[in-house]
């Protein structure tokens, strides 16, 4: 009687798709603490993939993502001594945003959404 709480209705414990939702959402750290922003994601992945196989292809996804972005930063560093590389580190800093915010909400629905413009690496 009284304040235990079941798996089912513990959102954490039972349902993937919150896991994968805070996995892409975590890399949003990155904009408060950058080293946070690539670990947070990469360890909720391993931790929950065993427990969780939905999971493992939200973490793929992701970390092929942050992969890229890396990439693509080191791009636009070299580029932007010739100029155009800063509007290429801009829009890259959007999508960085944007993309982890929509696989969140798709994940959210059980949807692993494959973010664009990102090498398959894993």
């Amino acid at each position: 009687m009284g304040t235990e709480m079941n798996r089912g209705s513990d959102p954490l414990n039972g349902n993937p798709n919150t896991w994968a939702m805070i996995l892409h959402l975590s890399m949003l750290l990155g904009l408060a603490a950058p080293v946070v922003g690539f670990v947070a994601p990469i360890v909720i992945w391993q931790v929950k993939k065993n427990s969780m196989p939905e999971i493992d292809a939200h973490g793929c996804a992701a970390a092929n993502w942050m992969i890229s972005v890396l990439i693509y930063a080191a791009i636009c560093f070299v580029l932007s001594f010739v100029l155009i590389g800063i509007p290429m580190a801009i829009v890259l800093g959007i999508l960085a945003i944007v993309f982890p915010i929509i696989a969140g909400v798709k994940a959210s629905d059980g949807i692993v959404w494959n973010y664009p413009l990102s090498f398959r690496i894993f």
